[in-house]
């Protein structure tokens, strides 16, 4: 890529997880000199000799790419010292009453600090961590300048700019987004951060300026909404499979097309999970309650979703009768990546492994994540297709493309019964089977 003036030309991205590692993979393959920086000395050898230290979609390509633009270190403070904008990405855990602690944000923000005390250039910091409102012009902000020596806005620029990104699927979206928030401490760190973007991704979004209030209240707002939809939906495929000819996805289909309502996130199926989406909800009503508001709507999502592992263990107890073997497809909470926080399967299986039931599990990524959590309980299976050739019901509780190339013969030996959350088993496998799509009306069987 050609330089193209005024656009940042070398970058510190602050965090090689799950979603730093893949950020600076991306900035580098685009063309930007990208310093990476962990104290995970591992992480750091892996991205210099052109590994991938995490697990993720297309990252070890971006890797290759981008690695004559890219390297890592643990020195935070000389990163800092040579970049234009520092992105910090680590972890913000969630607390007790649903907040998020920035205590991993404040030790990165010491040494950045120290950083920017060295040098003149007019640097940007950009907080792209999910983080309660007030947070960046507050504590952030505050041990920025303390240990800088330099004031937000004027010596160096200070923005909240969070990524809006899945796992399995971290690099496209972001270099693909949206739109992207930039909360800002002055105009020029907004202008900075906004000729990035601009170079970086593939496609034009729209960036909305603000401050940091605003950006942060807007990080929360985007997923809990989500969320509210997800759940909606899941509302809608719980009354089909109740009434007579209801199927939720003719439903779903035909109000998606309302522009006021729109189609992405409408299916009807399980529970979401995953490391934001939950937390985002508790923590928009922990907002609330400190503010003396409500967030009623946002509370009653959260209790909703948790009640979803109920209502499908309900249904696997309908068609399992006593001693029959559960199959679970699916233990990660989505496809593409190895990650289980609250995930559906793994909330499923522990349901009917309390249940006593006999039980068995298979995902493509997340079997060794699932038997920390669930130990012995279950019998752990090398395919989709011996997890179905061993159980008398099968849920696909997440769509693995995987899981559907298991062959119609998997079938052969006995008429199982398939529950399938997101009704995307082929029509060969549906006629094999006692078929239950989740979220359709399914006549209860003769005899």
């Amino acid at each position: 890529m050609a330089k193209v003036k005024g656009v940042p030309q070398k970058v510190a991205v602050i965090g090689l997880g799950k979603l730093g590692s893949p950020m600076a993979a991306a900035v580098s393959a685009r063309g930007v000199t990208v310093i990476g920086v962990d104290l995970d000395s591992t992480k750091v050898e892996k991205i210099n000799r052109g590994e991938a230290p995490v697990n993720e979609t297309d990252l070890a390509d971006y890797i290759r790419r981008g690695r004559e633009r890219l390297r890592a270190t643990t020195d935070l403070e000389a990163a800092t010292a040579e970049a234009e904008i520092v992105f910090i990405i680590v972890p913000t855990p969630s607390e007790p009453q649903g907040g998020f602690s920035i205590r991993h944000v404040l030790a990165a923000c010491e040494p950045i600090g120290r950083g920017l005390k060295k040098k003149k250039a007019f640097t940007v910091v950009v907080i792209t961590a999910t983080v309660m409102p007030g947070s960046t012009g507050g504590a952030i902000r505050e041990c920025l300048e303390k240990h800088s020596g330099k004031t937000a806005g004027k010596e160096f620029g200070l923005c909240y700019s969070p990524e809006f990104i899945a796992l399995g699927s971290v690099i496209h979206d972001f270099l693909n987004p949206d739109f992207i928030l930039c909360g800002e401490s002055d105009p020029r760190s907004g202008e900075i951060l906004d000729a990035f973007y601009q170079t970086v991704c593939e496609n034009e979004p729209y960036i909305a300026h603000m401050n940091f209030v605003n950006a942060e209240l807007s990080k929360l707002a985007v997923n809990t909404f989500v969320t509210t939809k997800i759940t909606y939906a899941n509302m809608l495929a719980q009354i089909c499979e109740r009434l007579p000819g209801g199927d939720v996805d003719k439903v779903t289909a035909a109000i998606g097309h309302d522009t006021r309502i729109g189609e992405k996130y409408l299916k009807g199926a399980i529970g979401y999970g995953g490391p934001c989406f939950p937390r985002d909800n508790l923590a928009m009503g922990a907002l609330a309650r400190s503010l003396e508001a409500q967030a009623a709507l946002a509370e009653t999502t959260d209790r909703q979703n948790r009640a979803e592992v109920i209502r499908l263990a309900d249904l696997v107890n309908q068609h399992a009768k006593p001693g029959a073997k559960v199959g679970i497809l699916g233990l990660s909470y989505k496809p593409d990546t190895e990650v289980i926080d609250e995930s559906q399967g793994i909330l499923l299986a522990r349901q009917l492994l309390d249940g006593g039931r006999d039980l068995l599990v298979y995902d493509p990524m997340a079997m060794d994540a699932a038997r920390v959590v669930l130990g012995e309980g279950p019998q752990y299976c090398g395919s989709a297709e011996e997890c179905i050739r061993q159980s008398d019901v099968v849920v696909i509780a997440v769509p693995w493309k995987e899981f559907f190339l298991v062959p119609e013969n998997a079938f052969a030996a006995r008429r199982i019964v398939l529950i399938d959350a997101w009704r995307m088993a082929p029509a060969g496998w549906r006629s094999k089977t006692r078929y239950v799509p989740v979220g359709v009306n399914v006549p209860a069987p003769k005899g």
